[in-house]
């Protein structure tokens, strides 16, 4: 029985086996609705990391620290994409992905928390980011309209419990710090705008935080976009400087742009790309670009590409290579990865990676680390069975 579970794990990764009975079975073409050999791509494996039954993961990334740990971050036990009840949660891995910790609550104020970036500084101090958000209020305006013992009758009962002062003072956008590997966390503090994988590090020490900042009462997304905003900080995290935003050309509006991601190039340029839900040619499909060449001071005009998802996630591989990993939450569904050889300059659409297949479009947000080995792993939120809640997921894959 052994070594049939095992010759079955093997085919599910793609590899050939001999069974008990002699037989030879052919390699798995696909896992997880991915073709496990693409041009550009080897997949690896595809699993669960987290499920919490009955609740809801969303909104993840994953950072591989300098000690070989993997700690991943999310916005978990939770009602459904939108409640009250999200909490900024961490599981952790030290094998490399195959095995990771239950979760533990790393931020959780009364309001909603969302979109949960995590990165580590030299010396091993791990920064979180954040979202607060009242958005489910939308849902809950009138009591008498909601059935006692429903989610929402819920919702309510909890929001009611919320002075009016404490959500004036807990909307925004926060960064924590961690000096212990992420077992205690400091005060959290403001950054200037926000996106769902936070701020990365530069080869300068400083933090860039390409994000997104709102007008109006962002927590209910009832306030419009009013730029690109570009932030540093100089003090790992303790404080937040706007330094610059992204310009957009003038016949597109800012209000549809939302969730950007940068990442430092080999030849010194950073390259930001954004979710973009404008009209015309396609462009609701399809991410947006701009470069700095002097450290985020100033920024490219920003453009359309042909990479089609929302929203990114950059990584520059040790190679020099550019990864970009976003969601497609239109056929085909599932998560996807594009390839630059060239520091962003363009992209190898011809030979994009499907890394994970779905059923419907809740899902989405994939980040990825590389490994020691060279291999990838891109976690994301999606349902694992037809009928679930969203958990964390993951996939390991390799360049080609």
């Amino acid at each position: 029985m052994k070594k049939r579970m095992i010759g079955n794990l093997l085919v599910m990764c793609g590899l050939s086996v001999t069974t008990l009975s002699g037989e030879t079975q052919e390699p798995v073409a696909e896992i997880w609705g991915a073709p496990v050999r693409q041009k550009r791509a080897e997949i690896l494996w595809t699993k669960v990391l987290c499920k919490q039954p009955g609740r809801y993961i969303g909104w993840p990334t994953v950072c591989a620290r300098a000690n070989g740990e993997l700690v991943a971050v999310f916005s978990g036990d939770r009602d459904g994409h939108v409640c009250p009840f999200g909490k900024v949660q961490m599981v952790r891995s030290a094998d490399g992905g195959e095995t990771w910790s239950p979760a533990v609550n790393i931020g959780n104020t009364p309001l909603d928390d969302r979109d949960a970036g995590i990165v580590e500084l030299p010396g091993g101090d791990l920064v979180a980011s954040w979202f607060t958000s009242v958005a489910y209020t939308g849902n809950i305006r009138d009591r008498a309209k909601l059935n006692p013992g429903s989610p929402r009758f819920y919702w309510w009962l909890h929001d009611e419990k919320i002075p009016a002062q404490t959500k004036r003072d807990g909307l925004g956008y926060f960064t924590i710090r961690s000096s212990d590997g992420g077992k205690s966390w400091e005060t959290p503090v403001r950054s200037p705008g926000t996106a769902p994988h936070g701020p990365i590090l530069l080869k300068d020490g400083r933090l860039l935080y390409v994000g997104i900042t709102y007008s109006g009462v962002f927590g209910v997304f009832s306030g419009a976009a009013y730029e690109v905003s570009v932030a540093e900080s100089r003090d790992g995290a303790r404080s937040w400087q706007r330094i610059s935003a992204i310009p957009l050309p003038a016949e597109v509006k800012i209000g549809d742009f939302h969730e950007p991601h940068a990442v430092e190039t080999a030849d010194g340029r950073i390259v930001a790309q954004i979710r973009y839900h404008g009209k015309g040619q396609g462009a609701a499909t399809r991410l947006w670009q701009s470069e700095s060449a002097d450290g985020g001071a100033t920024w490219a005009v920003a453009r359309a590409t042909d990479l089609a998802g929302l929203p990114p996630h950059l990584i520059r591989l040790r190679d020099g290579k550019l990864v970009s990993v976003y969601g497609r939450r239109f056929a085909p569904l599932g998560e996807y990865a594009c390839i630059s050889d060239d520091h962003g300059r363009t992209w190898d659409v011809a030979n994009e990676i499907k890394l994970a297949g779905h059923f419907n479009g809740d899902l989405g947000y994939p980040a990825s680390t590389e490994l020691p080995d060279g291999s990838i792993l891109t976690v994301y939120y999606q349902a694992d069975k037809q009928g679930e809640q969203t958990c964390l997921m993951g996939t390991k894959w390799r360049v080609r």
